[in-house]
């Protein structure tokens, strides 16, 4: 039988190895969204629409 403390040890430790993995390829995946060739046009739209009138 396992003790807490050493279960306790093996998630954290878990954690702290996929969850940076997780965390490096998530901002990766933002990074190629946002600066994709399509996406200008689009955030340049965005960022018009507090100027539009209504």
């Amino acid at each position: 039988m396992q003790t807490t403390g050493t279960t306790f040890e093996q998630v954290a430790m878990f954690a702290e190895t996929w969850g940076l993995a997780y965390l490096v390829i998530l901002f990766a995946c933002v990074l190629i969204y946002a600066f994709r060739p399509g996406a200008k046009k689009k955030f340049q739209d965005a960022a018009q629409i507090p100027f539009k009138e209504d």
